[in-house]
């Protein structure tokens, strides 16, 4: 299986969780595990330029065999991407509507907003963004969204309203207390790993 994990804003391709994933696939004690090839793509680009860099990523490992975690910013692109390409997707506090986010957090005056020395967030790019955003959950995508409580950047029940619609197919778990940064997130990959694991297996079957 291939695991492409999407970072957040003004993260990278180091970041800490994306190199947790990396680490436990690499020294699991498990086979199946070890076969895991987690992808760590840099996303400081224009929200276009992201979708179709990791479009392009996934066409080229193949869609059947791919599944996605994303957190904050990265969660958001993460469930754009599940529904597009009907991958199996985990999303950490994931950012339900950035566009609105990063409007409260910078004026126009502040904008465009310097991010990295390559690449600057403008108001262009917040409407991008809001474009992409998918309206309701009605996807046949396998989502398991984890939020908790205590996330001191975004409005936990945003993402929990969302995928509570009837319509969705979304699994959610919501925590009291933690953070904006899932302190506990290394307790979490074996359970993400089944998840995405037995998603990537129930599609081969059907296929079959």
């Amino acid at each position: 299986m291939n695991l492409i994990y999407l970072h957040g804003f003004q993260s990278s391709n180091l970041s800490i969780k994306g190199q947790m994933l990396q680490r436990y696939c690499l020294e699991s004690a498990e086979p199946k595990r070890r076969g895991i090839q987690v992808h760590l793509p840099d996303l400081n680009q224009p929200p276009l330029a992201v979708m179709q860099r990791m479009t392009a990523l996934i066409d080229r490992l193949g869609a059947e065999n791919t599944a996605l975690v994303g957190s904050s910013l990265g969660g958001f692109y993460a469930l754009q991407l599940a529904v597009k390409h009907d991958l199996p997707a985990v999303l950490i506090n994931p950012a339900m509507r950035p566009w609105a986010l990063f409007s409260t957090l910078f004026s126009a005056q502040q904008l465009p907003y310097s991010v990295t020395a390559q690449w600057s967030l403008d108001e262009g790019q917040l409407k991008d963004l809001e474009n992409l955003g998918v309206a309701a959950a009605c996807s046949s995508a396998a989502v398991l969204a984890l939020l908790q409580q205590g996330d001191e950047v975004l409005d936990y029940a945003e993402a929990l309203t969302f995928f509570s619609q009837p319509e969705s197919n979304a699994v959610t778990i919501c925590e009291t207390g933690g953070n904006h940064g899932m302190d506990d997130f290394s307790a979490k990959i074996p359970m993400i790993l089944q998840f995405l694991s037995d998603q990537v297996v129930a599609v081969k079957k059907q296929k079959m």
